[in-house]
């Protein structure tokens, strides 16, 4: 039987599956920020804030059970633009659920929020990614080309990351 994915509000009641993937360090060691160090009450107010944020949508992935799989979000939205971002825990990997929450999290940006641009970056050691947004056929592109170039959200990337990072983008 097929696994099917829906996206939600996150709720509380994720919060230990939250942290799960947080203290996984197969699902965590190419990421950018230290989730080893985050505890429960992290998770807690992480659900906490995602909700009536006007400048980032952040969603839970949940099975046909409506458990937790992942969280995935479109961050620091504009008019034109937004940054994709997706984690999920690891016994979610390889069943499709990245693929369809980042298909649907893309949808909602263009039909929902009218948005032209939908952009993410990644690590160059991060192997797993690269390949999922490659195999997926996901364009890459230099940073000069996102519409989002001279916008304050970019100023969370150190320089060094701003030119190595691999970045991709979906257009409208």
């Amino acid at each position: 039987m097929k696994t099917t994915y829906s996206l939600r509000e996150l709720r509380e009641k994720d919060a230990p599956m939250m942290l799960e993937w947080m203290h996984d360090d197969t699902v965590t060691h190419d990421l950018q920020i230290n989730f080893a160090e985050k505890t429960i009450d992290d998770c807690l107010s992480f659900i906490k804030s995602a909700h009536d944020n006007p400048v980032d949508l952040h969603l839970a992935i949940a099975d046909q059970s409506n458990e937790y799989m992942g969280t995935v979000s479109l961050k620091h939205i504009t008019s034109t633009t937004a940054e994709f971002a997706i984690t999920i825990r690891k016994k979610a990997m390889g069943t499709g659920c990245s693929r369809f929450a980042m298909q649907a999290i893309i949808d909602r940006a263009f039909r929902n929020l009218n948005l032209a641009e939908v952009y993410w970056c990644v690590s160059p050691a991060n192997l797993r990614a690269l390949r999922f947004y490659d195999k997926n056929e996901y364009k890459r592109v230099v940073i000069a080309d996102l519409l989002v170039t001279r916008q304050e959200c970019l100023l969370s990337y150190c320089e060094q990351q701003l030119e190595e990072y691999i970045w991709y983008h979906v257009l409208r």
